[in-house]
């Protein structure tokens, strides 16, 4: 596969994550009580981070040479 290809798939990767992020957010805030609650959002969080770790690797490694 090539680099360019490969940095497109992390970068669509990455914006699914936000959006899993961000709904799982919207859930835990206003359906969910009790544990299971903090559970979802911190699940929410790390997928969150995680996006933002990837969106950054694929923003500095520079063009796909190739």
């Amino acid at each position: 596969m090539d680099a360019g290809l490969m940095k497109m798939w992390v970068a669509l990767s990455s914006i699914a994550l936000m959006f899993i992020a961000v709904f799982s957010i919207m859930i835990s805030r206003s359906k969910l009580k009790g544990i299971f609650k903090y559970i979802l959002a911190a699940i929410a969080y790390i997928c969150m981070i995680t996006a933002g770790i990837f969106i950054v690797l694929v923003v500095f490694s520079g063009p796909a040479k190739g």
